[in-house]
């Protein structure tokens, strides 16, 4: 599997980034022989754009939202501009898993009636803990997250890079720690965590993690403790204002894996 960074920056759009949406690829079977599929994870303000430089959304498989904050889904807006009124004719629904408040919250974002289903352009499935979905070669399952509104971690489960291993990728969303975001990291390959707050800083609860809650998850030391560490760590939904060396700081302190902050364009080969 394949992880590209199409947009980073923590609750807004930034100077060097648009805002969350991240790309997952892998190669396997499809109908008409073998083929790359692929995901996104969130679409934040600016992302919808920026994929362009990396997929044809008519080659989009599925999409997975991980809250209902505008900061992670208001770019569906776009999306379903491309889908629907494409000159070469309508692209028809693609897979979308998210809350399930996910299709009123669009209708509020993009003003329309809730009347407007947007059946041509999505199909709405609701993420359910536990309940696995899969997307060609590769399996997505959500895990409840701890954040103000209905939100979900994803664990994505596909091909290694030698088309032989199964390899594991999990995404936070946005969430503090919790039971759900630690088992969803439990010895994952690489494990893609927010780390919007700072220690120090920022001392409200139950919305994001900081650098250091981000490594304790990566370690399995959060909570009771006792889970496999994950492979690598990789640092994202880090707001404009932070320096990412203070964050990574943090998370060094307590994650002596593989460590990296995201930026807008790489990748990981898992």
């Amino acid at each position: 599997m394949k992880l590209t960074v199409i947009g980073c920056a923590g609750s807004m759009s930034g100077p060097d980034s648009s805002a969350s949406s991240y790309l997952v690829q892998a190669d396997g079977p499809g109908p008409d022989g073998e083929r790359t599929w692929s995901m996104i994870l969130d679409l934040g303000p600016g992302s919808m754009g920026q994929m362009l430089h990396y997929l044809d959304p008519a080659d989009l498989d599925a999409i997975a939202i991980s809250h209902c904050h505008a900061d992670h889904m208001v770019d569906l807006v776009g999306m379903h501009v491309f889908r629907r009124w494409n000159p070469t004719g309508a692209l028809g629904p693609v897979l979308t898993l998210g809350p399930s408040e996910l299709r009123t919250r669009l209708n509020g974002v993009d003003g329309t009636a809730p009347e407007e289903t947007y059946a041509s352009e999505f199909s709405f499935r609701t993420a359910v803990a536990g309940e696995t979905v899969r997307v060609g070669p590769m399996t997505i399952t959500p895990y409840t997250a701890l954040h103000p509104v209905e939100a979900y971690g994803y664990r994505i489960e596909g091909p290694g890079r030698d088309g032989r291993r199964m390899v594991s990728l999990a995404f936070t969303g946005d969430t503090d720690l919790c039971s759900g975001a630690e088992a969803m990291s439990d010895g994952v390959d690489l494990l893609l965590s927010e780390a919007a707050f700072l220690e120090g800083r920022d001392t409200y609860r139950g919305m994001h993690l900081t650098g250091r809650r981000a490594g304790e998850l990566a370690a399995g030391t959060s909570g009771e403790g006792g889970r496999t560490p994950a492979g690598g760590l990789v640092l994202t939904h880090i707001q404009p204002w932070t320096d990412p060396a203070d964050t990574l700081k943090e998370a060094a302190e307590v994650y002596s894996g593989p460590l990296e902050a995201a930026t807008s364009g790489a990748s990981w080969q898992v």
